[in-house]
């Protein structure tokens, strides 16, 4: 049962994390270099994964057009991270709950799902996925998510990716692009 529930909190990082960049991925940008540079709107091709399954992609993507009707609260434990991400509108809810457990369940089996856009701050827990202890549990106030390690590099790392989450859920793919620039990973 432990098992299952660090494994539901890894999947909620991964799936929020890569909402954020999905979203990035598919916004118009211009004056990148000498031309125009256009994402694809549509169909959202940075959210497809060597790894992922065309429905994981599919609640990303929904979670990114939709990014507006989530709201996060963040807690920075000694140990980890409490967030409670809900959403205005069900489906957004459903695609949240689904993508937070399954990409948990990942984390986990150390089952990295290798989205084109997703947060570097995921590689430590695709790598470490056992020294996380997850807690999900669904909520009046939304989906609640507890995840604790011993290691301090995790620690940082959940603290990190869980502001990451919190600035996309806030902006959306603005904050995606900029992550991305900051991070020297050009679309």
């Amino acid at each position: 049962m432990k098992r299952g529930v660090i494994i539901g909190a890894g999947i909620a990082l991964l799936v929020i994390g890569g909402v954020g960049f999905a979203v990035s991925q598919s916004h118009t940008h211009m004056g990148h270099g000498a031309g125009m540079h256009q994402h694809d709107e549509a169909t959202m091709p940075g959210l497809i994964g060597e790894n992922a399954s065309a429905e994981e992609s599919a609640e990303i993507a929904l979670m990114f057009r939709n990014f507006d009707t989530i709201t996060r609260e963040v807690e920075n434990l000694p140990n980890g991270i409490r967030t409670v991400t809900r959403s205005s509108d069900v489906a957004v809810m459903d695609a949240l709950v689904s993508h937070s457990v399954g990409m948990i369940d990942r984390v986990g089996q150390r089952d990295d799902p290798k989205i084109r856009i997703q947060s570097p701050t995921l590689d430590i827990f695709f790598l470490h996925g056992d020294e996380i202890l997850s807690n999900v549990e669904m909520t009046d106030d939304g989906l609640v998510v507890i995840q604790t390690s011993e290691n301090p590099e995790i620690i940082a790392a959940l603290q990190t990716h869980a502001a990451e989450v919190t600035q996309m859920a806030d902006r959306g793919m603005a904050a995606v692009h900029e992550m991305m620039m900051e991070q020297g990973r050009g679309h």
